[in-house]
C-alpha cells in the first residue's frame, strides 16, 4: 500500500469503516513509515480537537418545561410548529451554517500544514541519504554537459535545469534519487565545504506549499528550515525542484535565484 493510498484512509480507520483486510494492509504501512505514523497522530489529534471545539451546555430546568409545554400533546394530532419552536430550529441551523465552513477550513489548512511539514522532512531526509552513500556522486565531473546526458533513460522525465555551476557554485556531479514515491534526478553543487542538492522531481499528485510564500526571480518558492538545513522548494510546470543545504539561508537564496533565472 502506497502513502497516498494509506493517507486518505487515515480518518475512515480512526471510525472503523474499513474492512479487517485493508486495516491490516494499514497498519504493516504506519509501522515502517515514519511520514504517515506522524500524519495519523495529526489527523487523530485533528479530529479531537474539532469533536470538542463546540461548547456544549446542558438546558436550563426553566427552557425544558417550556418545550416540554409546547410539545404536541398527540402524535396523532400533528400541527405546525409555534414560533419559539421555528426560532429553536433556525438558531440550530444557523449554528451548523457558521460552524460547518469553520470546521472545513481548519482541517483542510492541517491537512494541507503536514503534507508541507512531508515534503520538507522528505527533502532533508533525501539530501542527508546521499550525503550518506558510500559514494554518493553516480557520476561526478563538473561539466554539466556530461552531467545532464547521463540521466536519459533513467528517469520518466527529462531534469529541466537552468544554472550550470559557475566559481561560486561549482557542479560537483549528480545521482538518482527518490523524493516521494518517485525518481528523481538529484545535481550536487558545492559552496567552499557545504554540499547542496538540487532535487529535481515529476510535480503532478503532490499537494505544492500556496501561502507564505517568497518570490525568488519569476518563481514563488517556498523557503524554510529543518533539523540545520535550509530547504527552498518551488514548482514550475510539471516538474518540482527542493534545493537543500547546510548554507545560510541567503547564499541558498542567491542560488536558487541562478537556477530559476533571477540571477
Amino acid at each position: 500500500m502506497r502513502c497516498e493510498d494509506v493517507r486518505i484512509r487515515l480518518l475512515d480507520d480512526q471510525r472503523g469503516r474499513l474492512p479487517l483486510a485493508v486495516q491490516a494492509e494499514m497498519r504493516a504501512h504506519l509501522e515502517a513509515c515514519p511520514d504517515c505514523t506522524r500524519a495519523e497522530s495529526v489527523e487523530r489529534e485533528l479530529t479531537s480537537v474539532l469533536e470538542h471545539r463546540l461548547p456544549q451546555h446542558p438546558a436550563s430546568l426553566a427552557l425544558k418545561r417550556r418545550l416540554a409545554a409546547q410539545w404536541p400533546a398527540s402524535a396523532a394530532r400533528p400541527r405546525w410548529w409555534s414560533r419559539p419552536q421555528l426560532a429553536a430550529a433556525f438558531a440550530v441551523a444557523a449554528l451548523v451554517l457558521v460552524a460547518t465552513p469553520v470546521l472545513y477550513y481548519e482541517r483542510t489548512a492541517s491537512r494541507l500544514a503536514s503534507e508541507r511539514a512531508g515534503m520538507v522532512a522528505e527533502a532533508v531526509n533525501d539530501h542527508l541519504r546521499l550525503l550518506g552513500r558510500q559514494a554518493p556522486l553516480d557520476v561526478e565531473g563538473g561539466e554539466f554537459h556530461q552531467v545532464k546526458p547521463w540521466f536519459v533513460g533513467r528517469l520518466d522525465f527529462a531534469p529541466a535545469v537552468a544554472f550550470e555551476g559557475d566559481a561560486e557554485f561549482p557542479l560537483r556531479g549528480g545521482a538518482i534519487g527518490y523524493f516521494r514515491d518517485r525518481k528523481a534526478a538529484v545535481f550536487v553543487y558545492a559552496r567552499r565545504l557545504h554540499p547542496v542538492s538540487l532535487l529535481v522531481f515529476r510535480a503532478d499528485g503532490l499537494v505544492w506549499p500556496a501561502r507564505d510564500l517568497t518570490r525568488i526571480g519569476p518563481v514563488d518558492t517556498y523557503v524554510t528550515a529543518e533539523r540545520g538545513f535550509n530547504v527552498i522548494l518551488w514548482r514550475r510546470g510539471e516538474l518540482g525542484y527542493a534545493l537543500v543545504s547546510d548554507l545560510n539561508a541567503k547564499e541558498l537564496e542567491q542560488l536558487a535565484a541562478r537556477m530559476t533565472g533571477g540571477a
